[in-house]
């Protein structure tokens, strides 16, 4: 059938909330890599002890654990699943086909997500997300209740093969670690010089091998994280929101809203207080136990920062702050890509070689000032342009002809 009627959501239809939220996620994203990038989280125990800030960084580590871990990407994950509802909604009004040009969206962020993984940092999350994206079509024709309960399989799916992998003493991404030791030996990266090799190359040479070994590090910890059920459930029951337009009637769900965001919270914080913990003391009580904390206390929390920001926007929507947040949301590739770029200037040896020489308080320090740079220049770019430059060449390339900035 005939695409050519089928154009990216124009911005006067655009829902500033979605936008919004997408802009607190890429926060939160941003807060929970930087540790990473940094080199903080390469760092022996005793060098990081050895930080003037040493305690504040233990709490704020702790903090991290609590507040920030997961609950942004769930947020961000759920969001995807909303997009690809919009899309295939549109598609469906406009009588064009949708999965031709969802596969071909899907295509080329698989693309741009093997770019930054082996150019730019191991940590991406968009090839993970457009190849897990690309099995959503299969759920269009399923049941509102069926796709809930796909989705709670889905998420609870990594708790069983954590146990089972326990019990069994079974470690299934060890071919990956094998071959990820194979390459670092061959470069000469070593348990020594591991925190400081990024700071202390000299050339994109050096990065580059140290980046191919964190490809194969990314590996282990999608297959060890069970991150594709994640990512799936999260996007099922995203596509359930997208479906039911939730986000547009924002009003009529204030009920619901407040009933997730009780029970989110109620649950999420005090079992986020133990997942935090139990990550500080390297999961003490096993992996089966630590995969259920995550379970119960990451994606309750992460729901519930969805609601509450959701029900704040209802009680204010003239806040200059909903225009703050989905500045840097509307152009959310760019920023999650320009994060990781900001991250190598910063911390590298290509750039100001500052990684492995701050303190987890300074590294949070500095996510706040990339974050109000990065809203700063949305709301400029926003002001002359439709589109930021990344979302533009991704639209030029999924719809087949040029776009308009």
């Amino acid at each position: 059938m005939d695409t050519g009627s089928l154009s990216p959501v124009k911005t006067s239809r655009r829902y500033i909330i979605l936008d919004a939220l997408r802009g607190f996620a890429l926060l939160g994203i941003c807060m929970a890599n930087f540790p990473e990038f940094s080199l903080y989280t390469f760092l022996r125990p005793e060098a990081a002890a050895a930080f003037p800030s040493a305690g504040a960084d233990r709490v704020m580590r702790f903090l991290l654990y609590f507040f920030v871990d997961g609950k942004f990407y769930t947020i961000f994950t759920l969001l995807f699943g909303i997009g690809f509802s919009i899309i295939i909604s549109n598609a469906e009004r406009k009588g064009v086909n949708g999965f031709r040009i969802f596969y071909r969206r899907m295509a080329v962020l698989v693309l741009i997500g093997f770019l930054h993984l082996m150019f730019i940092w191991s940590g991406d999350i968009l090839m993970l997300y457009a190849l897990t994206g690309m099995l959503l079509p299969l759920f269009r024709k399923v049941s509102d209740r069926a796709l809930l309960c796909w989705a709670a399989a889905l998420l609870v799916i990594p708790v069983a093969v954590d146990t089972l992998c326990w019990v069994t003493g079974t470690y299934l991404s060890a071919p990956v670690v094998a071959l990820q030791q194979a390459t670092c030996a061959k470069y000469g990266i070593t348990d020594g010089n591991f925190a400081y090799w990024l700071r202390d190359a000299q050339d994109y040479g050096s990065v580059f091998r140290f980046l191919l070994q964190g490809a194969l590090v990314r590996v282990q910890e999608l297959v060890d994280g069970n991150r594709y059920f994640k990512v799936l459930g999260l996007f099922l029951i995203g596509f359930y929101i997208g479906r039911k337009r939730i986000f547009a009637d924002l009003d009529g769900r204030r009920r619901w809203l407040k009933k997730i965001f009780l029970c989110g919270t109620a649950a999420g914080l005090p079992l986020s207080a133990v997942y935090a913990w139990s990550c500080m003391q390297h999961h003490p009580l096993g992996l089966a136990v630590h995969s259920m904390l995550y379970l119960t206390s990451v994606y309750p929390l992460g729901f519930a920062y969805m609601s509450g920001i959701c029900l704040l926007y209802l009680k204010w929507k003239d806040l200059v702050l909903w225009r703050l947040l989905a500045a840097p949301g509307r152009m959310a590739l760019t920023n999650y890509i320009g994060q990781s770029l900001i991250g190598m200037f910063l911390f590298y040896g290509i750039g100001l070689g500052l990684g492995a020489s701050v303190g987890l308080v300074c590294t949070e320090t500095a996510v706040l000032a990339v974050y109000a740079f990065q809203t700063v220049f949305s709301l400029c770019w926003l002001k002359f342009f439709r589109f930021g430059p990344l979302e533009r060449i991704w639209r030029m390339l999924t719809y087949g002809r040029f776009s308009r900035l």
